[in-house]
Formats: structure tokens, sequence, C-alpha cells
């Protein structure tokens, strides 16, 4: 059977539900560290990640020992079943890393949604109350739950609802929307007198850095405030780290930026380099709040993503992962800053994020800033021509975000910007006839 690009998108066309989308019509075939072969035998710089999954790269040396080790003992009992040290290794590593002077848990699961919905329901048994509060542009998953908590209708949200009562939507801090902290801070106080009685919340969920929604840092101000009203009202503050943690912002957690600590904290993605593993952290008095059996799932912490993901963070401490996120944020900015000058002008709006997890906004000009979706599309789909993957986000469709390996050289860091550079200028002669 045939197994070229062309073929397995026939194959895949055929077989695969069409809600299924994929950004590339490329196969992979082998991939190591920021690099991609197809089964066509073409080279591709990976700046997608899978998603912000591999912040320590494809195939991490240390990341594939560990787990191939793991295999030779056992690869599932379930930890509701038969326990095993490596699901108590890693919830102990996430505790000690996890902000907070206090004692803390965690809880394994396999997917960021799961993760989402169990500190939802942690909150809900801590505090006796139904009620979430999210946030605009957020996002937090698929499932009908998350969904519900997810600040974006397409392509997430589209034709699936109806969604679960007692979640309420708050404005998010907006330089785009003119949306000032205070504006949205009133917002929320809004929010409880019309809708959302404060004494029926039991948590305000928030990206610290937003992910579908633009790769926009949330103000230090805004978290802080956020903090208060938690505290004053006795609500858990949820920091959804599932895209931003584990390194891609500079610090372990993209919330500690600010310094403010959460009571509960979803992880997922770059955790494990590449394998299916997600959690919830917290004070310890809030995650005992479930009832023994409350908790848990079939395939939760998996002892081979478990030894994966204490492998993938112990090459995070010995590489110095955090430090070079924050200087890839800084190369990255730089360089944008001086090919969007030069190459684009005007139409680069606004480079945007924390360490490197970055983003650039194209528009049609800088008077109006009318986000151009078309352009940014364009410019994805050259650079894919010449051998880079870029992955678009953002309200408006219309950001391009940077998730390259933190551990790729600077040589092909160079590499994909050099290409950036000319899909953007293919782009832009493009958009001019």
């Amino acid at each position: 059977m045939s197994k070229t690009n062309d073929a397995l998108i026939a194959r895949r066309n055929a077989s695969v539900a069409r809600g299924v989308a994929s950004a590339t019509p490329i196969f992979a075939k082998h991939a190591e560290n920021a690099e991609i072969w197809d089964v066509d035998g073409n080279r591709y710089l990976d700046f997608a990640g899978g998603i912000a999954v591999l912040n320590t790269g494809h195939r991490h040396p240390k990341v594939i020992a560990a787990a191939k080790a793991q295999e030779d003992h056992y690869t599932h009992t379930s930890f509701q079943v038969v326990p095993y040290e490596p699901y108590i290794a890693l919830a102990e590593k996430l505790n000690a890393l996890a902000p907070g002077d206090f004692p803390k848990k965690s809880l394994l699961v396999t997917t960021g949604a799961e993760a989402v919905e169990n500190a939802v329901k942690i909150a809900r048994a801590a505090t006796g109350r139904p009620g979430v509060i999210a946030f605009t542009g957020g996002y937090h998953g698929r499932t009908l739950l998350t969904l519900g908590m997810t600040g974006k209708v397409s392509p997430y949200k589209k034709d699936v609802g109806p969604f679960p009562p007692d979640i309420f939507r708050a404005p998010f801090p907006s330089v785009r929307d003119g949306i000032t902290v205070q504006d949205a801070l009133t917002g929320l106080q809004n929010l409880f007198l019309t809708d959302a009685q404060p004494e029926r919340i039991a948590a305000i969920i928030i990206e610290p850095v937003l992910g579908e929604g633009g790769y926009t840092p949330v103000p230090f101000e805004m978290l802080t405030a956020l903090r208060g009203i938690c505290d004053k009202h006795g609500i858990m503050l949820i920091a959804d780290e599932i895209q931003a943690g584990f390194g891609r912002t500079g610090t372990w957690f993209a919330i500690e930026h600010s310094g403010v600590v959460p009571d509960l904290i979803t992880v997922a993605k770059s955790m494990a380099g590449g394998y299916p593993i997600a959690g919830v952290i917290g004070r310890a008095e809030v995650m005992d709040a479930v009832i023994p059996g409350g908790l848990g799932g079939t395939y939760g912490g998996n002892p081979v993503a478990c030894a994966a993901a204490l492998a993938a963070i112990e090459a995070i401490e010995e590489e110095g992962l955090l430090a070079r996120s924050t200087a890839l944020g800084e190369t990255f900015r730089a360089r944008f800053a001086e090919i969007g000058a030069r190459v684009a002008p005007f139409r680069m709006w606004d480079i945007r994020g924390l360490g490197a997890m970055l983003a650039v906004e194209f528009v049609t000009d800088f008077e109006t800033a009318t986000p151009d979706a078309a352009l940014t599309k364009s410019v994805v789909a050259h650079a894919l021509k010449r051998g880079l993957i870029l992955l678009s986000c953002g309200m408006h469709g219309n950001a391009l975000r940077i998730m390259v390996p933190l551990t790729a050289s600077d040589e092909l860091v160079e590499e994909g910007l050099t290409i950036f550079e000319a899909a953007l200028s293919d782009a832009i002669a493009e958009a001019q006839g």
C-alpha cells in the first residue's frame, strides 16, 4: 500500500472523521529535535512543536531512554488497581516545582481537557459551589465542560452546544479592543452583580498567557487583582498552564512572572516531551476535598508517560532550558521587529509574549489595525513550501505563534527566521498582486 503524502491524504479523507483537521498536508516519517522529515523525504523545521508539546524537542535522548527503560518493566496496571512508583515520583516533582510555600498534592491524568475538568471538580468539592468564571479568548479544551469555558466559537464550539450551566464569561484585557485591566475588572464586578453570584462561584480559571486566543500575556496587575478577588470571596484561582508551562515562557510556569500563586494549576503538553500525560497541582487541603475514588481514570498517569515526564523535567533543568527560553524570546523579538520593518512595513502590528512563547500579529495597516487573517494564512503556506512549519492563532486568526523546541540550535533558529522572512516577502508580493 502506497505511503506517499498524496496517497496518505486520500486514505485519510476516506477513513478519518472530517472534524479532525490537520494544519499541513504532509505526513511524518522521522523527527529529531526541531526537524521533521515527511514520507516523501522532505525536511522541515518544526516551529510548531506539536502545538507546544516539544519544549525538549522530538525524541529527546533522555526522554526516549526513560520511556524504553520503563517499558521493560510494565506499561500499564492502572494506578487505581496496582499503583507504581513513577506516578508518586512525578507528583512529588510537580509539587516541588509549583509556586507557593504550602503543602501541595497532584493528580495525574491523560489530556489537558481532562486536567481542566478535574480542576473544576476539585474546586467544586472544596468550595461546595457550582460556578466557574472564564475569560474571553481563553482555551481550555474540547470536551463539553471545557468547551463551555473556552472563549472562542469557531471551530471549537460551532454546532456542538448547548454547554453545561454555571459557566460565566468575563472580559479579557485587550489592547486591540480597547479593554484596559480596569475595564476587565469592572466587567468582572458587573458579572458578579448580574449573573454570577460570588458566593456560588467555585473557581476563576485563566491562562497566564492566552494560547489559542493569541499568545497574549495577562497583565500582572490583572492576575494580582484576581488573586485578591478570589481571596475575598473564597473562590479558587486556577492557572491553566497547559500550553505555557514547563519552560515555554522562561519560568516553569508562566504565572510565576507575576508573583501570583494560584490555588490549582493544570499542566500537560511539554511536561513529558511528547508522551500523553496531564495533571492538576494544588494546595493539599484543596486537592484532598474529593473523596477516595472520586478522582482518577483508567489510563491516568501512565507509567511510561510518567517516566518520560520525569526525564523531560530533568532535561529542562540540566540543559538550562529556562534561560534558553528567555534568550530565544529576545532573539525572536529583535529579529521579528527588524524583518517586519524591512519586509512588511506597517503590517506586523504586534510582537508579544513571554520568553519563547511569542506571537506576531498581522494587520492590513497600522492606522486601522484591521486583522489580516489572509496574509497570516499566506505566510504559513509559503513557509511550509520553503520547509518551515508554523501555526496561526488568535481570535481573528491573524497571529503566528512560535513553539520551536527550546533545544533547537542557534543555527536552526536562524535558518527558520530566514525562511520566515522569505515567506513573508512571498506573501506580501502575492497580496499586492
